[in-house]
């Protein structure tokens, strides 16, 4: 956990099964997310790679900065700009996120 003048950040393994869709394709599909927890933010899902379909994605050139987090890098698809994102050098607080992605739209699966 990271506490910097009121801002907590915390990550940990999540029990829950997890689906990012985009116009009825599935972009991602993980059963060992990490749930990123961020002062004033939704809660987060960030999926590894391998369980990412990065070939459908597309390197964007957006580059993003979080005080708490570090540098940020965007990936889209046809149509959908900056979709989803990863910490390819996190801070280190945040290590663990280092490489997993993140997608504005993830859903929680019941199984």
């Amino acid at each position: 956990m990271t506490s910097t003048t009121g801002h907590t950040i915390t990550v940990e393994p999540a029990d829950v099964h997890v689906r990012a869709v985009h116009d009825g394709q599935v972009l991602a599909e993980s059963r060992r997310p990490l749930v990123l927890r961020e002062t004033g933010c939704p809660d987060r899902y960030y999926l590894p790679p391998e369980d990412v379909r990065t070939d459908l994605l597309t390197p964007s050139g957006t580059r993003t900065h979080c005080p708490f987090k570090g540098d940020a890098s965007y990936w889209s698809l046809p149509g959908a700009a900056d979709l989803v994102w990863a910490y390819p050098d996190p801070r280190d607080q945040v290590g663990p996120i280092k490489d997993h992605f993140c997608f504005y739209a993830t859903e929680v699966v019941s199984d």
